[in-house]
């Protein structure tokens, strides 16, 4: 199957995927932390109309983000565009697409999540509400229910790469991706 996994300098998803035997490629504007030779340092929206079977997306929160709501006044164009290039990512013409983002307007603009987890129900002890808008495929199942609530990512100590450190899909996540969706 092939698998893009859009705005994914990580690599936690696509690697996932390619894991299981998949043809998986991130795209991100940054370099990758992962295999460069699966990686497309770009924009995603050219690549979305090549023939992929399955997409999955990560788009930037900062301007969608409940959390961030506050610091969106008189910032309206940056979080039009957000919505937009949310909707261009929901619309792209492939059959199966899972859209991930943390509790944002999203839900109140565009449409309610189809499912909301936590890295707790996939092996990590810790809290980050993560909503999945789903075209075509399951909810996810929980794979490993684990005692503890930390909520590092909310903790995450000030510093140039915070957002990069709260914006990483946890292994068992992408592991339950490639898994069920795969």
């Amino acid at each position: 199957m092939r698998v893009l996994v859009a705005c994914e300098f990580s690599d936690s998803v696509a690697s996932a995927f390619r894991r299981r035997g998949h043809d998986a490629w991130s795209c991100d504007l940054l370099p990758t932390e992962g295999d460069p030779r699966f990686h497309y340092q770009g924009n995603v929206i050219g690549m979305i109309y090549s023939d992929w079977d399955l997409m999955v997306c990560h788009p930037p929160c900062r301007f969608l983000a409940v959390s961030g709501a506050r610091w969106m006044r008189g910032r309206e164009k940056e979080t039009e565009d957000a919505l937009n290039f949310v909707r261009l990512l929901l619309e792209a013409p492939i059959p199966r697409i899972a859209l991930e983002n943390p509790i944002s307007i999203i839900s109140t603009r565009i449409r309610k999540p189809d499912q909301i987890i936590q890295p707790w129900m996939f092996g990590h002890p810790e809290t980050k509400a993560t909503c999945l808008w789903l075209k075509n495929l399951p909810k996810l199942v929980p794979t490993n229910v684990v005692e503890g609530r930390d909520n590092r990512v909310h903790r995450e100590p000030p510093g140039p790469d915070r957002w990069k450190n709260r914006s990483r899909t946890l292994i068992g996540i992408a592991n339950a991706m490639a898994d069920q969706w795969g």
